[in-house]
């Protein structure tokens, strides 16, 4: 079956969910005006061209494209931030539910319509898994017919730009957390049921010491997450994901972002940049990675332990200072 087929079954079985997609088929049909458009102009322009190259004719077209570019990528740039707006959207409200504890878990069962039942928050994470890759894919087939048919490179410089501006749905933190999720309950719960072989291929693994979070989501998606903090040099510790995409220890989050954790990321200046990328603004909207930080803590338990008693103590010492200070102030001092 081919792709595009396959794409619109799945789509439409996603129908009650109302889940934005790709516009395969349209934008297929752009690509397929466009080499007709072509091939109309220049065999108006000379014959001698369509009986040297009419085969290539129809297999490509001159670029820059103006029937392309003012149309193919603008439509595929919006149904990309639809796509991953949704993504990030559900995946947040799937891991809310699963985190929530006491009256917040009432609450937030009973706002998201689960009604208790944990078995479809479980089932609603594989789905968006499976949703972000089979998107991921439709946007890297459509880009690689992009190429193909201008004889180009500009499909792969648009993912490139995509990515650099940290849109790309596999660049989520909310994936991360999502694998994170089910490997936890595959691990304690053995929980699996339906979607369950998408994470088959998942594991937390260690290399000299290192760790990373290697996925092979499909035969066309993987993933390999460097869980190294690149400020202490030691495996993330209560991790948090800046907006760049780059994981660091919360605390040395912040003593990079020149705050205090009393203060936390949300007070850092706009100006302060990531210490791996040096990219600017990156701090106010990070994320704190929950579900990979319990999957880290328990598989590296007495580590974990260790780093528990010295962050608490900064922790405290930190709080002090503030208080301190805050009652100087306060006094006049």
């Amino acid at each position: 079956m081919k792709f595009c087929k396959k794409y619109e079954e799945y789509m439409q079985s996603q129908d009650q969910k109302k889940l934005p997609g790709v516009g395969f088929k349209n934008l297929k049909k752009i690509l397929k005006r466009c080499r007709r458009d072509v091939s109309h102009s220049l065999q108006s322009q000379s014959p001698l061209i369509v009986g040297d190259s009419s085969d290539k004719t129809s297999e490509s077209c001159v670029h820059p494209c103006p029937v392309c570019d003012g149309s193919f990528f603008p439509s595929l740039m919006k149904e990309m931030l639809m796509v991953v707006g949704c993504f990030n959207e559900r995946a947040q409200k799937v891991l809310d539910v699963h985190l929530a504890t006491g009256f917040k878990k009432y609450f937030v069962w009973c706002k998201n319509k689960f009604q208790g039942n944990h078995g479809a928050v479980i089932q609603e994470g594989k789905d968006l898994v499976g949703y972000a890759i089979i998107n991921a894919i439709a946007m890297r087939k459509i880009l690689k017919k992009y190429d193909k048919i201008h004889d180009s490179n500009q499909g792969q410089a648009f993912r490139s730009q995509v990515q650099s501006m940290h849109m790309d749905i596999l660049q989520s933190p909310w994936l991360c957390e999502l694998i994170a999720l089910h490997i936890n309950l595959r691990e304690t719960k053995g929980i699996t049921g339906n979607g369950s072989e998408l994470f088959e291929s998942c594991f937390l693994i260690f290399n000299d010491g290192k760790p990373s979070l290697s996925c092979e989501l499909s035969d066309a998606v993987k993933l390999e997450i460097d869980l190294t903090c690149s400020i202490c040099l030691d495996t993330v510790f209560d991790p948090v994901c800046l907006t760049c995409g780059h994981i660091f220890c919360f605390m040395c989050a912040c003593k990079s972002g020149s705050v205090t954790i009393v203060d936390g990321l949300k007070a850092t200046q706009p100006t302060a940049k990531c210490p791996l990328c040096r990219e600017a603004g990156v701090y106010q909207g990070s994320l704190h990675l929950d579900e990979l930080n319990i999957l880290l803590g328990r598989r590296c338990p007495e580590y974990w332990e260790e780093r528990l008693k010295t962050e608490r103590a900064e922790r405290i010492r930190q709080t002090k200072e503030h208080w301190e200070s805050q009652s100087r102030a306060f006094l006049g001092i």
